[in-house]
């Protein structure tokens, strides 16, 4: 990496002078990541997308039957609103994300700076974010929009949230699942410091909701 390269002034430590977090936000995505992906504006519910398969609760009205007459398999049509991307983003405000090694920011600001940079890059595509905040149990539940001024609220409610608890990541994380009512993208930010098998219990709740994870 050389001096006056974009990525040179996006080190934690720097982005942690700024005085806004929206600042900080829009400094990484607009000088880093914006451009690595980009989805179409999809403004109109009523326009026609593409086809998907049929799944089980799928409302009957919504087959193809033209399709299903030269294939003899069941399709739905999808429209433009439902391919835009829904993402939650799941933060770990626990006590142990306090920690911070000597001269650097702490676990918890680090996961800050990311949630709000990944919430300002998916408004900014015109998709939806959504904010959960949690320790030993889910505390904070912002579901996803598609509004750019929501990103005001969600980064209010990182600003203002503080590490305290213990951990309580598969709890959570059961309960976050429940929420969720349309499938999405659900990316984890946490220290992971809870039972292994209870987290890959949790993780499996979201793939059995058909959800993507990332952690």
């Amino acid at each position: 990496m050389t001096a006056g390269h974009p990525t040179t002034y996006l080190t934690p430590e720097t982005v942690a002078k700024l005085g806004s977090m929206e600042l900080r936000a829009r400094l990484v995505v607009e000088g880093f990541i914006t451009g690595l992906h980009r989805s179409p504006f999809h403004g109109f519910s009523a326009e026609f997308a593409e086809h998907r398969q049929y799944r089980l609760g799928d409302e009957l009205k919504r087959i193809d039957w033209k399709i299903y007459g030269r294939s003899n398999r069941f399709y739905v049509k999808q429209y433009e609103d439902e391919t835009n991307l829904r993402a939650m983003v799941c933060v770990d405000m626990s006590a142990s994300m306090n920690y911070a090694s000597s001269g650097n920011i702490t676990k918890f600001e680090y996961a800050t700076y990311l949630a709000a940079a990944l919430s300002y890059l998916v408004l900014q595509q015109r998709d939806s974010a959504g904010l959960a905040l949690y320790n030993a149990d889910l505390q904070t539940f912002l579901p996803s929009r598609s509004k750019m001024s929501y990103v005001r609220e969600l980064i209010r409610s990182l600003e203002t949230a503080t590490p305290q608890s213990t951990t309580g990541t598969a709890v959570a994380l059961h309960h976050i699942a429940e929420q969720l009512s349309r499938r999405g993208l659900v990316v984890i930010i946490s220290d992971l410091f809870d039972d292994p098998d209870a987290i890959l219990k949790a993780f499996r709740h979201f793939r059995h909701d058909q959800h993507a994870s990332r952690s």
